[in-house]
């Protein structure tokens, strides 16, 4: 029985109850019925009018009517909705200006990928915004709408970052070309060449001949004076020295090799970076210094490297391998020479070498041994071995290089050991002993034409050591090799470098020793000559030089030298009296 009566209670609660009138008077209030929105539409019906579109009648529920319902087929969308929005005191098509060309039509631009319709409602004010008041074109003119604000903020960008007349050319040139030969640009483009040494074979590596490189720069296919007598003489102790534009941006290492074209204002980088680099001399271009090309070689940092004289048309580079480069700049092949026949056992690194003057022999630094060490020199043209020079001493060959017309060398052992060797005549022809000397480090000959034939004509011959004490000989008292003492006393040995003397080079014409030190920051040094006087009033306090790491002199009349620092900064100066 109680269970009969808890089913009636439920059944009862799910019958709805009819409402009452003030229930259905606060639904109407609320929500509205048929008659009030009716009523609606005929107030607005006058709003409806002046847009511009047509009143329809609905039905009793809300829906337009059958005859109505098929005139709606051939109604536009835009007649039968209206914006129900204050309209604008601004006259929106008035905002934007026409702009004609020359000739009076219409100034159309480039259709954009996406046009947003907003742009032409939207309206911006010029005047009261201070960062957009540069947009105006007057400075009465206030108001304008998206798509002139759009143009204007496009225009203001190309006024501060202008498009590169490179692009321009470039598209104009290769035109509709460019697609075909796309595949072919990815395997030799004139900025980056890339050689994996692991495995290519000699014979496949390319890099851009130079006549490609060169085909695009002004003033490189003139060849420069290289006559050192046409420099006027300079004055002792106060030289005249400017500063140019720094060569490149910084590389990612140090810069060890620096080497200047014979003829042409070029110059050649290098470092552990596995990177060479070719660069464009013209400090006074609107663009100084451009980048030509940059040779990346594998797993290989690179050490040495140097254009063949005379003529520069060959570079060899090297590193710290059984095994060195030539890049052929006429052909643009890139060949590996492996070994030198014979002599692998001595040779076991080829990161250390010079070529001659003459462009005829390339001398290396040799592994050292038992009783002294070894320089082995190749053929350029063949890369067979011609000779060897042993050089007496315990610690192996501290440095050496060449004489001035290339037919011999002089090499120093790390003990002060001294010999010239003749290529003539193919044997050593003098020995001696650096005065003072503790742990030699590098040897420098300049001065060619002013010195004895016997010895390569060079008059003046600069060591350096382990101190940092470089002594400077005058080779023209040695009238010929029976005449060179055992023990020689140098002209005067400079004490300015207080840490190990890393780098010695003479100008072309013989008139300034620059010594540097690599172990300490800024330590370089310029030495008048005949006078040897140290030039006191460069460098200064203030001379960016870094920590040096490699120096060079241009081989023409201008007296230009650069200087490399561990930062990978290439920096140049200009000796002008």
């Amino acid at each position: 029985m109680a269970m009969t009566q808890t089913a009636t209670a439920d059944d009862l609660s799910d019958v709805s109850m009819d409402k009452d009138e003030t229930e259905v008077e606060l639904e109407r209030l609320v929500f509205g019925d048929n008659a009030g929105f009716h009523e609606s539409l005929k107030a607005h019906g006058s709003a409806a009018s002046l847009s511009g579109s047509r009143s329809i009648d609905l039905g009793p529920h809300g829906s337009p009517t059958p005859a109505e319902a098929e005139n709606l087929e051939g109604v536009d969308d835009a007649d039968l909705f209206f914006l129900d929005s204050k309209p604008s005191a601004v006259d929106v098509p008035r905002l934007l200006p026409t702009h004609t060309s020359e000739s009076g039509a219409p100034d159309h631009e480039d259709s954009a990928a996406w046009v947003d319709s907003d742009d032409e409602r939207l309206v911006i004010s010029l005047a009261s915004n201070a960062r957009l008041r540069k947009l105006r074109m007057t400075e009465a003119e206030d108001l304008v709408n998206g798509k002139e604000y759009t143009r204007r903020l496009r225009r203001q960008f190309e006024q501060l970052y202008p498009v590169p007349e490179w692009s321009t050319q470039s598209a104009q040139e290769k035109g509709s070309s460019r697609k075909k030969r796309r595949g072919s640009q990815m395997s030799d483009s004139s900025d980056y060449d890339s050689i994996d040494d692991g495995s290519a074979e000699s014979g496949q590596l390319s890099a851009q001949p130079l006549a490609k490189l060169l085909q695009n720069a002004t003033n490189l296919t003139q060849p420069t004076s290289t006559t050192p007598g046409t420099r006027k003489r300079l004055r002792p102790e106060i030289l005249d020295v400017h500063r140019l534009k720094d060569v490149g941006k910084a590389q990612p290492s140090a810069i060890t090799s620096l080497s200047f074209h014979s003829k042409h204002p070029l110059l050649l980088t290098s470092g552990p970076s596995a990177l060479l680099s070719l660069y464009h001399i013209s400090p006074h271009a609107p663009h100084p210094n451009p980048l030509l090309t940059n040779l990346h070689l594998r797993s290989t940092p690179l050490t040495t490297s140097f254009f063949l004289p005379p003529d520069g048309n060959k570079i060899f580079f090297s590193g710290r391998r059984r095994y060195f480069h030539i890049w052929d700049l006429n052909t643009g092949r890139v060949e590996k020479v492996s070994n030198v026949l014979g002599h692998r056992e001595e040779q076991k690194s080829m990161e250390r070498f010079k070529l001659s003057p003459c462009g005829c022999w390339m001398a290396l630094v040799g592994s050292p041994r038992k009783g002294g060490g070894y320089i082995n020199i190749v053929d350029t043209t063949t890369c067979q071995w011609t000779a060897e020079v042993r050089v007496e001493g315990n610690s192996g060959v501290a440095d050496f290089d060449w004489w001035g017309d290339g037919e011999g060398l002089v090499a120093l052992g790390k003990g002060g050991e001294a010999v010239d060797y003749s290529l003539v005549e193919k044997r050593v022809i003098a020995r001696w002993i650096d005065e003072g000397a503790v742990g030699t480090t590098v040897v420098a000959l300049g001065g060619h034409g002013f010195g004895p034939k016997e010895l390569g004509g060079d008059r003046w011959l600069a060591v350096g050591s382990s101190s940092g004490i470089v002594n400077v000989y005058d080779r023209r008292k040695w009238i010929n090799p029976d005449n060179v003492p055992a023990r020689p006393k140098p002209v005067r040995a400079f004490d300015q470098l207080t840490t190990p003397t890393s780098h010695l080079a003479f100008s072309p014409d013989g008139q300034v020793l620059c010594m540097a030190s690599r172990w300490k920051r800024d330590a370089l040094r310029l030495i008048h000559l005949p006078s040897c006087t140290v030039y006191k009033n460069w460098p200064t306090s203030n001379t960016p030089l870094g920590r040096i790491t490699a120096i060079g002199w241009s081989a023409n009349s201008d007296m230009m030298f650069g200087v490399g620092s561990e930062q990978g900064k290439v920096r140049l100066w200009e000796v002008r009296g």
